[in-house]
């Protein structure tokens, strides 16, 4: 049998990490500067455009507003409650509802006035497609003799 040393700091940081942890899990998708909520979302490329996909899962198209403005692309609305409920009824209430906003500026190589956006089982799908010089060109290579 082997002889531990006993280190009390040991056990502090154990507990101060599932301190941590827990409070992590309680703020995820809360902004505490604004009081807002953050939807999750996902940017990647394709060759013709880039696409972001964001989580708005329970809203109406018409509470979701999509602009772009000095090349920053802006999605904000509200998702709101649909029946009024007392807070002292609920066991648990994780999903969030109230207003939103995330900003993201866009690469010098997006055609703005052809942004799309469409919103469906609840994601909110923005295509931004690229302009025609930013796209690979394939050039073909000739053998001289």
């Amino acid at each position: 049998m082997a002889i531990l040393k006993w280190d009390p700091f040991k056990d502090l940081q154990a507990i101060q990490e599932k301190i941590d942890r827990i409070f992590e899990e309680s703020l995820r998708g809360r902004d505490l500067a604004t009081g807002l909520w953050t939807p999750a979302v996902d940017i990647y490329e394709t060759d013709d455009a880039i696409v972001l996909e964001a989580e708005l899962p329970g809203m109406n198209e018409k509470d979701i507003d999509v602009r772009v403005e000095d090349n920053v692309l802006t999605i904000k609305g509200e998702r709101k409650i649909e029946q009024e409920r007392k807070e002292e009824n609920y066991y648990r209430m994780e999903r969030y509802y109230g207003a939103f906003q995330r900003s993201f500026t866009l690469p010098s190589n997006v055609e703005t006035d052809k942004i799309k956006a469409e919103y469906k089982k609840g994601i909110l799908k923005v295509v931004m497609p690229k302009k025609e010089q930013a796209k690979p060109k394939q050039i073909k290579v000739e053998v001289k003799e």
